[in-house]
């Protein structure tokens, strides 16, 4: 993954190539359902595709969405604001959903 690496408040974090550009030739990441080309335009939206993989929520943290799957250890955790929904969450819902969902630059 390529991406710049920024300095802000005494952290360090690769801010990957559409987040760090600016103008007209940034791009911006989306999540797709693939089954459906659906892109994710809320998390309501996302929530009803997780829930139908099996996926269930978790409520113990108010700062964050969380999702778990009882057959695995995997959780899914994404910021509460749908604005902060960023190409790194995007990626984790990929990797723990294989052939269901893809991130594409639009």
């Amino acid at each position: 993954m390529s991406g710049v690496w920024v300095f802000k408040n005494g952290v360090v974090r690769l801010v990957d190539g559409a987040d760090s550009m600016q103008g007209s030739n940034a791009r911006r990441k989306v999540l797709v359902h693939t089954p459906s080309e659906e892109v994710i335009s809320s998390y309501a939206v996302l929530e009803r595709k997780l829930l139908s993989l099996g996926w269930e929520r978790y409520y113990d943290d108010p700062d964050l969405l969380q999702f778990h799957k009882r057959s695995t250890v995997h959780l899914i955790s994404l910021p509460k604001d749908f604005s902060k929904f960023k190409s790194m969450h995007m990626f984790d819902i990929v990797v723990k959903n294989r052939n269901v969902f893809e991130v594409r630059d639009m």
